[in-house]
C-alpha cells in the first residue's frame, strides 16, 4: 500500500515480538530502515492487554481502546502512550470516568 499524499509506502505486517506481544497492522519504515508501527493497528500482549488504534512513531497516538484481562477499559485519545485528551476509562467494578486526561492522570476525580 503506497501513502501517495506524503510519498511514504505503508505496510500491512503480523509481528510477533520476542517477549511474544503480536502487532498486526500499518507500519512504515524510518530512515535507518527499521519498521515502525504507524497508522492503525491491534497490538496484544500473551497475558490479555489488547490496543486496537492509531499508531504514530511507534507510540499509541490518536483515538484507541485499550482492554486489560481486569476489565478495566479505556477508549479515546492517546498521546505518546499516554491516556492524553479525551476518554472514558471503566474500572474493573464497572465505575466509569469520562473527561479529560493529562498524561494518564484524570483532570477530574468524579467517577459514575
Amino acid at each position: 500500500m503506497n501513502n501517495k499524499d506524503s510519498g511514504v509506502e505503508v505496510y500491512k505486517i503480523s509481528f510477533i515480538f520476542p517477549n511474544q506481544d503480536k502487532y498486526d497492522g500499518e507500519c512504515t519504515r524510518t530512515t535507518d530502515g527499521s519498521l515502525e508501527r504507524n497508522g492503525h493497528g491491534e497490538h496484544t500482549t500473551p497475558n490479555g492487554i489488547i490496543y486496537r488504534g492509531n499508531w504514530k512513531n511507534d507510540k499509541m497516538n490518536g483515538l484507541g481502546r485499550l482492554e486489560h484481562p481486569s476489565g478495566a477499559v479505556y477508549e479515546g485519545e492517546f498521546k505518546d502512550n499516554m491516556f492524553h485528551g479525551t476518554g472514558t476509562y471503566i474500572f474493573p467494578n464497572g465505575a466509569k470516568y469520562t473527561g479529560q486526561f493529562n498524561e494518564n492522570n484524570m483532570d477530574n476525580v468524579y467517577v459514575f
